[in-house]
């Protein structure tokens, strides 16, 4: 088992638990959380790396690093682990935020231990969910996920804490139960010629074994499933309330990457396993997915505090991750990758620096605020840079990967399809007015509270974070080729005869 690298995704940030467990200050937890997010990222690079050689060697196989160990034989339950181009570029995205994230909980108080501990336990799911393609390790790993969020925010959150915690915790639980019904479904309609069932994807994939039938009953389950994490109208409302209460590094990663598990969720099960009934049904989906793109950016506009104006934007841009993987095309489709690669790392900068602002001013609404481009012009530039990137400026990953989705969804020929698209072009307008709404108001004009004149700009750990996350930003917007590339490696040839992708 140990033999193949992706075990170790797994096992670097179950080291982290056992070395915060034995730890015994701030000093040996600060140790902790910053080398093995290093290593991860380290790990994550290599991975990348060798993966891009063994390509470009010729490797045409679906998946690889595919490992496989028998967890429990009755049922042909397997924890059985491979990646390809995306999920490298999640695992990526993933060890970026987690390293980011721990600068910027650099004093996080009070338990300071117990918080590093449970962030890390959610680490421990996100990666695990990236590298299975059995559908239980996965669903577990998915759940893993998700509890510590219930504890990070009820315990180290802000504001009405407590209710939100609750609402996130039971709606996306909610989504958990129609999940599971539609992995049970998929399981026993894994092999309807009276083969061996089986939850391995790849098996299942290849066999075409679901019965268009039963595709229709269970693609909605699983669509609908990860769509609520994914947050999919009208499932979204957790969200906002959920970001607004969450500590800082906890809104990193639940923006960053958790809400990434719901879009490669429907991507890799959903539409990967039930290609037939994505065809049919994918225009109620784009229906929804496009009013959450055009809501999520209005109800931005109307808001006042900043984690709630962050909290909508990303209703938006993660609807627009579905709305481009319905549009079924390969165009389409890389784009909603880019997407959430883009969205993770620019919602992630976002927080990091409403965290920061908040720290000082001790407080989120604009409205008491001003003025703060002379008082903290480092953290003020950076908002400026990550406000930039989510009105999609060109240069950074907001405008390749906008780009690459509207492109592909024009080029459906249809009436529906296109009149969608436009619909959700004009999100981008919207977004515009908000983000230049809140740097206006924020970083410009006069200083509301003169208590805020005495305020000092971010410290080496916050820079640190915040350059890491704005390096990766215009990695993906100067060079987007070597992504795109990177994803399209997915898109071969069965896997688009599959979905009758162009």
């Amino acid at each position: 088992m140990f033999s193949n690298v992706l075990i170790y995704f797994v096992v670097i940030p179950l080291i982290m638990l056992l070395g915060l467990a034995l730890s015994r200050n701030m000093k040996q937890i600060r140790t902790v959380a910053v080398v093995g997010s290093s290593a991860l990222i380290a790990l994550s690079v290599w991975l990348l790396v060798d993966y891009l050689q063994l390509r470009a060697a010729g490797e045409t196989a679906e998946m690889l690093y595919v490992g496989s160990w028998a967890w429990f034989k009755p049922l042909n339950i397997n924890l059985a682990v491979g990646v390809d181009g995306i999920s490298i570029a999640m695992l990526l995205l993933s060890s970026i935020i987690v390293f980011a994230g721990s600068f910027a909980s650099w004093k996080i108080e009070p338990l300071p231990r117990q918080f590093f501990l449970w962030l890390i336990l959610l680490s421990v799911g996100v990666f695990g969910f990236f590298i299975s393609i059995d559908l239980f390790t996965m669903f577990m790993f998915y759940e893993v996920a998700l509890i510590p969020m219930y504890l990070l925010i009820g315990v180290w959150g802000s504001g009405n804490k407590e209710y939100s915690a609750m609402k996130l915790t039971l709606m996306l639980m909610g989504g958990s139960a129609f999940l599971m019904l539609g992995i049970i479904g998929i399981y026993y309609h894994s092999a309807p010629e009276g083969g061996q069932l089986t939850m391995n994807l790849l098996e299942i994939s290849r066999n075409a074994s679901i019965d268009k039938g039963w595709q229709y009953f269970l693609f909605p389950m699983t669509f609908v499933g990860f769509g609520v994490l994914g947050a999919m109208f009208p499932f979204h409302t957790w969200s906002p309330d959920g970001h607004a209460s969450a500590p800082t590094a906890v809104s990193m990663l639940h923006a960053g990457v958790l809400m990434k598990l719901g879009g490669y969720g429907c991507f890799r099960v959903a539409i990967y396993l039930m290609p037939e009934a994505a065809n049919d049904l994918a225009w109620i989906f784009l229906i929804l997915t496009g009013i959450s793109v055009v809501y999520g950016a209005f109800s931005a506009c109307v808001q006042t505090d900043l984690k709630y104006i962050n909290a909508y934007s990303s209703v938006s841009h993660c609807g627009l991750v579905l709305f481009a993987i319905l549009m079924l095309n390969t165009t389409a489709m890389t784009g909603a990758i880019m997407q959430m690669l883009s969205h993770g790392l620019m919602t992630a900068l976002f927080f990091a620096l409403i965290g920061m602002i908040y720290g000082r001013t001790h407080t989120r609404d604009i409205r008491q605020m001003g003025g703060l481009m002379k008082i903290m012009p480092f953290l003020a530039v950076c908002y400026v840079i990550a406000g930039m990137a989510s009105l999609g400026l060109p240069g950074l990953s907001g405008f390749v990967a906008e780009m690459t989705i509207f492109v592909g969804s024009f080029q459906h020929t249809d009436m529906f399809h296109r009149v969608f698209t436009i619909v959700a072009c004009c999100s981008i307008v919207i977004t515009a007015v908000y983000i230049l709404r809140v740097v206006g108001k924020l970083l410009f004009g006069p200083v509301q509270d003169e208590h805020h004149r005495t305020l000092t700009d971010a410290t080496w750990w916050e820079r640190l974070s915040t350059i890491t996350l704005i390096i990766c930003v215009a990695a993906i917007g100067c060079f987007p080729n070597f992504f795109s590339d990177l994803i399209k490696f997915t898109f071969n040839t069965s896997f688009a005869q599959l979905l009758g992708m162009n």
